[in-house]
């Protein structure tokens, strides 16, 4: 069955795989255009260098009216990102607009890991050692690089 949001999926999978951005990269499940596995690779002079870490994004019948929920699949220790893996991000909130397709959205998260905004924290002891203790910051976070080796 062919919806807009489907057909609109099909075309944001073409893009991604005709123009793939630097150290991103998603599909979508075998059986399911409206559920897709994702990765993002720890981008360079950041404490996530190296890491390699999964996401899920879904979609609903409502896209691209209506943002996908993103998730890390990996663990993370980030300011922005929950404690069950769920991004606090502008974007996939009040600031979602149409235009958006997969590959902006996996790009503005990786850019999140180089850029975080600790005042919107939603991992409040992430957020308080990016700002206070730096060096313990990026040990957890190294800690999170390890980790996505094993996953």
């Amino acid at each position: 069955m062919s919806t807009p949001a489907r057909r609109r999926l099909m075309r944001d999978f073409k893009r991604l795989q005709e123009d793939p951005p630097t150290g991103v990269s998603g599909a979508p499940t075998d059986n399911n255009i409206m559920i897709w596995n994702a990765v993002i690779f720890g981008p360079h002079d950041t404490p996530f260098e190296d890491g390699t870490f999964k996401l899920t994004i879904e979609f609903t019948e409502e896209y691209p009216n209506k943002p996908p929920t993103v998730r890390f699949v990996s663990h993370m220790f980030h300011p922005n990102v929950y404690a069950d893996g769920g991004i606090c991000l502008d974007i996939l909130q009040n600031r979602w607009s149409p235009t958006y397709d997969v590959s902006a959205i996996l790009t503005s998260i990786q850019s999140l890991l180089s850029d975080p905004n600790p005042n919107s924290p939603a991992n409040s002891m992430a957020a308080q050692l990016y700002k206070e203790n730096r060096r313990e910051y990026e040990k957890r976070v190294k800690a999170c690089v390890e980790q996505s080796f094993i996953d």
